[in-house]
């Protein structure tokens, strides 16, 4: 048993020894001049392909010579891939930034604004940030193709002389008036009895009974027929004037109820109390509001009617917050009527408002158009056109070549075929499409247009892997 054992091993052995010999001479390795070959093949190209690196999509801080997951977030890393052929080297200098703000820099080592000591980094000479935060990059072209880069010249250009907006007519406040009574009493008719109803100044509205009013009149013709039989009488003059005090007062209280003169007169003229007391219209307008009811039981001050002078209206109009610097009391301003086709109304901004409208965000500029023959009634929809003063061709660029992130205003300018470098602007007026440039850009420089969101983005991610590379050379995920 032991002996077919030994000579089943050595069977095996010796199979084992046979295969493994065919394989090493199939070996590409071991074939005659396969070593000169690979030595001929290094010195004709002079270098050996470059090893394909990985990184992170969600931390590009996180590089690793391997495929695998990232260390951070467990996600798969991806290939980094081949960028251009970089330019030489440039000239590299050592800077101190704050570990907690990446903005504040130093030329020379020492302790932020915080109080921490700032560490050193390495940068280029050549491409150092004109814009905090942003980086110049690259961009091959047919990457640009694909995410649409479009780009447009800086120039020189009339921005818009008007301003486009529209507006809402409403009452004109200072021609609006409440009708009231002074005295408490009952409404016994009415002779304006429907809203909408046209009146005229002066004309009766309505006539109370006031038992108030009554007992003043009767206390009024008292004091007069007594200061007349003391006046023909020879009274002393103190009793006369006495008496003439007494007709004063109650002549007075009859005025502070807005008793007319001419109705006193006929008051003192007939000899006899009248029991109503007519209420007339302030203005003339239309009666917008009506409480008056005949029968109704009123008390002092207790508004009855708000009648609305139509002769000069407001026209409402609403205009952006980037329109606002151009719009000032005194400007002229158009008013059309999609229903009156052919004609045009004239008005004069009377007041600009001096806040926002928080849910529209826009601001509110009142207008004074008049309104003589009543074709501009409130509530009413109109388009409005300011004329603003031509300042004359001015650095203008496309609004959509501006990045607005709040505290800044970012325009990417393109160097050449594929090099992008960001640029902070101070802007002006802008209208629909334009904005005028006040400093950041030169006539006849080419920006991006479209496509600028993913240039904003490349840009931000290369200056912060710029910013984490410390000075010694950047961390390697697998080293």
């Amino acid at each position: 048993m032991r002996r077919i054992l030994l000579v089943a091993l050595i069977a095996f052995l010796l199979g084992g020894l046979a295969v493994g010999g065919y394989l090493h001479w199939r070996s590409p390795a071991s074939a005659p001049g396969a070593a000169s070959m690979d030595v001929h093949a290094g010195h004709d190209t002079g270098e050996e392909p470059s090893p394909t690196r990985y990184r992170c999509p969600m931390h590009p801080n996180m590089i690793s010579d391997t495929p695998g997951e990232c260390p951070i977030c467990t996600m798969r890393m991806v290939p980094i891939e081949e960028e251009a052929p970089a330019p030489p080297p440039a000239r590299r200098k050592v800077i101190y930034r704050s570990t907690m703000n990446p903005n504040e820099t130093s030329d020379r080592p020492g302790k932020d604004s915080m109080g921490m000591e700032m560490v050193p980094v390495e940068v280029d000479e050549a491409t150092e940030r004109p814009v905090a935060g942003y980086a110049t990059i690259t961009v091959p072209v047919h990457k640009q193709q694909s995410i649409g880069v479009k780009t447009a010249r800086v120039e020189r250009r009339a921005l818009a002389a008007s301003v486009e907006s529209v507006g809402r007519v409403d009452y004109d406040e200072t021609g609006l008036s409440w009708v009231n009574a002074r005295v408490s009493g009952f409404i016994e008719v009415l002779h304006v009895d429907r809203t909408g109803q046209p009146v005229r100044r002066g004309q009766p509205l309505l006539e109370i009974y006031s038992p108030e009013l009554v007992s003043t009149q009767e206390e009024y013709l008292v004091a007069v027929r007594n200061l007349g039989r003391l006046e023909a009488s020879g009274a002393i003059p103190a009793a006369i004037e006495k008496a003439r005090a007494l007709v004063q007062g109650a002549r007075r209280r009859l005025e502070l109820w807005e008793i007319p003169d001419d109705q006193i007169r006929d008051l003192e003229e007939r000899g006899s109390v009248s029991r109503r007391m007519t209420i007339r219209s302030p203005v003339s307008g239309y009666v917008v509001e009506k409480a008056a009811l005949a029968g109704k039981s009123i008390a002092p001050g207790e508004n009855l009617y708000r009648v609305a002078d139509l002769a000069r209206v407001w026209v409402l109009a609403e205009v952006y917050e980037y329109q606002a610097p151009l719009i000032r009391p005194g400007q002229e301003a158009r008013i059309i009527l999609s229903y009156v086709p052919g004609r045009t109304y004239q008005g004069r901004v009377d007041y600009v408002y001096p806040y926002l409208d928080p849910a529209s965000r826009t601001l509110r500029v009142r207008i004074v158009v008049p309104n003589e023959d009543g074709t501009l009634r409130p509530e009413m929809f109109a388009s409005v056109t300011f004329r603003v003063e031509d300042a004359g061709p001015v650095l203008a660029v496309p609004n959509e070549a501006i990045l607005d992130t709040g505290e800044r205003r970012i325009a990417f300018v393109k160097q050449d075929e594929g090099t992008f470098e960001p640029r902070e602007l101070v802007v002006g007026q802008r209208t629909r499409e334009y904005t005028a440039i006040l400093e950041g850009l030169s006539e006849g420089e080419e920006i991006v247009t479209s496509g600028n969101f993913l240039i904003d983005s490349e840009s931000r991610l290369k200056a912060a892997l710029s910013g984490m590379a410390p000075a010694g050379g950047g961390h390697r995920h697998g080293d």
